[in-house]
């Protein structure tokens, strides 16, 4: 294990590298994190949270005014290292690891010998290795004993990562068996779940196989959500009926699939072997089609309404009471929404952000609206997202308005 005295440097102080560093440090171990946004390692060193998750907060003051946590823009010397930086895909849907590949080029120039490296990103199989190779073509002085290079995914829920960053059971995949032993020690500093110790790739392939598996089985409920509607059937009752047997657990249905997780990983799988992932492609497909389905009904709903429509959207983040908008079908569907009915009024409700997102500003037909106000104003409301702010509104401020609700919140 790191002794309290060593130092472990987070590189990327995102939704997952935050959390790691702040428990990290809560727990007594002298943690540097390292982030290329000035903004967010100024908000870091004042204990400030950039971005929504229940309970960083307190944890993020407590160890910033202990002293075991700093941020900084600068890759940092220490004894051990946490790469948690973004692996978007491509317009292929192959993996980018240019942020990899810029942690690992930092890290390289403060190595002595000994250090323990983990990716935490999720990964393609084989990006560990990559990432090792790339740091020691950097430092020809090293040799692969001289490091330990270790996967460790992360396996937690937007919305519950305090909790269940301690509690998961943690997969642990080496290079070496002692990388994954050094790992493990490490994590044992604050981590309560089983230590499950495997090779770099399998524990690469680990965590793209559970969120395939989510996937797919989402791919299943937004498929049946299609074919209900065209039949005249209540797709939340109809799941909830079958849900009934005892070995159909049938998840349920929504406007599409984000995150950074769900909606990428089946990809790195489908990319590594294009010929034999023919289920999981097809499930990606399924799910990235469904946003188009949603702008269907609510163009539908639009034309039905008459002359300059009011519209109001009801969440842009690709999860319920969260700010977190990666891959958000939600977002996707007020951006193509506002491109395709110019003539609509868009009010866009996200209780989670404090300003109209990117994506959305150039259009002079969307606004960010607080709930009441869209509700008073719309004459199509669209439940996007199941924020519990929504889950309140009362049935009778929808009376006389069309609804779509794509997440069975109303019924």
């Amino acid at each position: 294990m790191i002794e309290k005295t060593g130092i472990v440097g987070v590189i990327g102080l995102g939704y997952i590298g935050l959390p790691t560093a702040a428990i990290l440090a809560d727990h007594g171990v002298r943690t540097i994190g390292m982030d290329v946004s000035e903004r967010n390692v100024a908000a870091v060193n004042n204990g400030e949270v950039p971005f929504v998750e229940p309970g960083l907060r307190e944890v993020l003051e407590r160890a910033v005014n202990s002293g075991t946590l700093t941020a900084t823009t600068q890759t940092p010397t220490a004894d051990a290292y946490i790469v948690a930086v973004p692996t978007p895909f491509t317009d292929t849907h192959s993996a980018d690891l240019s942020y990899i590949e810029a942690a690992a080029d930092g890290i390289a120039t403060k190595l002595t010998g000994g250090e323990l490296i983990i990716l935490e990103s999720t990964s393609p199989p084989g990006a560990t290795e990559h990432m090792a190779a790339r740091i020691l073509s950097a430092r020809p002085d090293l040799t692969a004993e001289d490091i330990l290079v270790a996967h460790c995914p992360e396996r937690v829920l937007p919305g519950k990562i305090m909790d269940e960053m301690i509690t998961n059971d943690r997969i642990i995949g080496g290079l070496t068996r002692r990388a994954a032993e050094a790992a493990r020690d490490l994590y044992s500093a604050f981590c309560t779940g089983e230590f499950l110790l495997t090779d770099a790739r399998t524990a690469e392939m680990a965590k793209l196989t559970e969120n395939s598996f989510r996937d797919v089985n989402i791919a299943f409920a937004n498929e049946l959500s299609v074919i209900s509607h065209k039949l005249g059937i209540d797709v939340w009752e109809l799941i909830e009926l079958a849900n009934h047997h005892p070995r159909v657990n049938i998840l349920q249905p929504g406007p599409g699939v984000g995150g950074h997780c769900i909606a990428v990983d089946p990809w790195f799988i489908v990319d590594a072997a294009p010929e034999q992932a023919n289920l999981i492609r097809t499930a990606r497909q399924t799910n990235d089609a469904k946003p188009e389905w949603v702008l269907g009904r609510i163009e539908q709903a639009l034309e039905a309404a008459g002359e300059n429509p009011t519209v109001a959207l009801l969440g842009l983040a690709f999860k319920a009471n969260i700010d977190d908008l990666r891959e958000s079908p939600s977002l996707r569907i007020a951006e193509k929404l506002a491109q395709r009915a110019p003539g609509a009024e868009i009010l866009a409700v996200e209780p989670h952000v404090e300003e109209l997102p990117r994506a959305l500003q150039g259009f002079s037909n969307v606004a960010l609206t607080s709930l009441d106000a869209a509700l008073a104003q719309a004459d199509v409301v669209v439940l996007l997202v199941d924020h519990d702010d929504f889950k309140r509104v009362a049935p009778e401020v929808l009376a006389g308005k069309t609804v779509i609700d794509t997440r069975g919140t109303w019924r």
